[in-house]
């Protein structure tokens, strides 16, 4: 990106080597399902994103693990004691954005009424300030060289939007892969590792679904011996929720990238909370004193 500058070592990592993060939105709101299902209709779905992102924070207690909850404001407005037992039980609140709209789909004028309307939601609701943001779909990229600016003039410190690998939804496999200066903040992208000449995923998500846990353990620690930073990972509530409704209309595209393996998902979650040590993504920064100091 342009006006891009790389971290040190010492700037980019003073904290926690593995960072966790969480993003909260429901099984209908996935970009996946987003031909089918219009956000009109959002609320005639039943939402199950409390129920399965409670077993989530229960899993991290038990291991002893913290990490970054990147939120819709859309999910806060209608689950706020989840908001405020995020912070509770000493986890980092993010932004999401507020109806999972991708940044490169939005004017900058729209994109900033988004972050600013989400980031007032999540600090009223919290009563924690808001530093960090993700966008829908690591949507990020080239397209929206004014996202960083607006994210720094609107009191972000860093986004973590960038997926720095080909895909079919998101990615720019040029991209940096450690955390970079841009427009003002620090954009931490999502882990991924070089093997054979190629990136590949190791960041979470469908990936981590579908790949034997013995390779995704592997390719996280390749990312985090090569990545000048944290190793950030990423999952959602819904991808532990395995009697979650199925949408049958979907493709059958989206229905395997989103039903792989939901079932097997928690134990392997846990084990790969066990076999790292994981934080939050402000701590691995190390924004949080920043952070603070602001509020």
């Amino acid at each position: 990106m342009s006006g891009s500058k790389a971290l040190s070592a010492s700037k980019a990592a003073p904290g926690a080597r593995f960072a966790m993060s969480v993003d909260v939105e429901d099984y209908f709101q996935v970009w996946a399902f987003s031909d089918v299902i219009a956000r009109a209709a959002w609320d005639g779905f039943e939402l199950r994103v409390e129920g399965a992102a409670r077993r989530v924070l229960d899993l991290l207690d038990r291991r002893g693990a913290k990490a970054t909850f990147f939120t819709l404001g859309w999910i806060a407005e209608r689950a706020p004691a989840l908001v405020r037992e995020i912070v509770a039980r000493g986890h980092e609140l993010a932004s999401h954005g507020y109806d999972h709209a991708k940044a490169f789909d939005q004017s900058p004028a729209a994109f900033r009424a988004d972050v600013l309307k989400t980031k007032r939601i999540l600090e009223d609701i919290g009563g924690s300030a808001v530093a960090g943001y993700r966008a829908a779909g690591f949507s990020i990229d080239d397209r929206t060289p004014w996202a960083h600016e607006i994210l720094a003039e609107t009191g972000h410190l860093y986004s973590s939007s960038s997926h720095p690998i080909a895909h079919d939804h998101y990615g720019d496999p040029n991209a940096p892969r450690s955390p970079f200066r841009s427009g003002g903040i620090v954009e931490a992208p999502v882990a991924t590792a070089e093997l054979f000449g190629r990136r590949i995923s190791c960041a979470g998500g469908g990936w981590f679904r579908a790949t034997p846990y013995a390779v995704s353990a592997a390719l996280i620690r390749r990312a985090a011996a090569t990545i000048d930073g944290p190793t950030i990972f990423y999952f959602h509530p819904w991808e532990i929720d395995a009697d979650q409704p199925r949408i049958e209309n979907a493709s059958a595209k989206a229905k395997l990238r989103h039903y792989v393996n939901l079932a097997r998902m928690e134990p392997k979650l846990d084990r790969l909370l066990s076999d790292f040590s994981w934080g939050r993504i402000d701590d691995a920064l190390g924004l949080r004193a920043t952070k603070d100091a602001a509020a």
